[in-house]
């Protein structure tokens, strides 16, 4: 058995809003299944890594969407997200712990 590998990330952008802003940490956990409903950090190609939501699994690999329609790029720009592509699982966020209504 293998142990889990976790590790720190920082949210950039506000594609994930109102979910998580930019600036937010973020718990995640290398190599972990992506899940229906769950965050991920995910490859897109030529983009850096980004936190997407895992909506469904497709022929091609994993449909990942933001939760902010205005900003940032998705499956619907690029297309399914190959298992590979699949980086982290997103556990919980850390920091902020409270956040005040914007």
């Amino acid at each position: 058995m293998v142990a889990p590998v976790f590790g720190l990330a920082v949210v950039r952008g506000r594609s994930m809003e109102p979910t998580l802003y930019d600036g937010d940490r973020l718990v995640i956990w290398y190599g972990a299944a992506p899940k229906i409903g769950a965050l991920c950090v995910v490859r897109l190609p030529g983009r850096p890594v980004a936190v997407k939501r895992v909506t469904r699994l497709v022929a091609d690999g994993w449909w990942v969407e933001r939760d902010n329609p205005e900003e940032g790029v998705d499956s619907w720009l690029v297309g399914a997200v190959p298992q590979h592509d699949v980086v982290a699982r997103v556990v919980c966020r850390v920091w902020p712990v409270l956040r005040r209504p914007r």
